[in-house]
């Protein structure tokens, strides 16, 4: 009898949860249809999981890599106000001087350099996830790296309120 096990060649993932892989940003979301927050902010965590066969040094992709990804795409959003672009009401208005965002009859106004406009219908901590797990799949294509199977990002607002997304590819 033979115990050894089989392995799928694209069983394996790498997972990176680290305490300096943080945002903070401010932002606000609607739902139920027509109810609006008011502007806040949190002090973001992230974590992402990468899955695919394993390359010539058998590892899916190398920590530093991908945490460097991360804190790449991280900082992009850290200390600026996150606006969704593809909401049907929000509208987000930009030139090089400011930012202006409307939602009926709210309207407010950033300076451009403090802002991110996110392709995306509403900066929820899921939508969030989301991006940031295609700019990870993407990131890692673009250094021609063996390009993963699938890409998981949780995105913390709140210290246990976690937003998770999972793209396979």
């Amino acid at each position: 009898m033979n115990n050894k096990p089989k392995i799928d060649p694209s069983s394996y993932r790498v997972r990176l949860e680290k305490d300096y892989l943080v945002f903070s940003a401010a932002h606000f979301i609607t739902f139920n249809g027509d109810i609006c927050e008011r502007l806040h902010g949190h002090n973001y965590r992230v974590e992402a999981e990468v899955e695919g066969p394993l390359d010539e040094n058998h590892y899916v992709i190398d920590f530093i890599a991908l945490r460097d990804l991360l804190q790449e795409i991280l900082a992009e959003w850290d200390h600026r106000m996150l606006l969704p672009t593809r909401h049907p009401e929000i509208r987000v208005t930009s030139d090089e001087r400011e930012t202006t965002a409307t939602f009926r009859d709210r309207r407010w106004v950033f300076p451009s350099g403090d802002c991110a406009l996110i392709d995306i219908p509403n900066t929820t901590a899921e939508k969030l996830a989301e991006v940031i797990a295609q700019r990870v799949h993407d990131g890692i294509c673009a250094r021609h790296l063996p390009a993963p199977q699938v890409v998981r990002v949780g995105v913390d607002e709140n210290h246990g309120q976690w937003g998770i997304a999972t793209l396979t590819f």
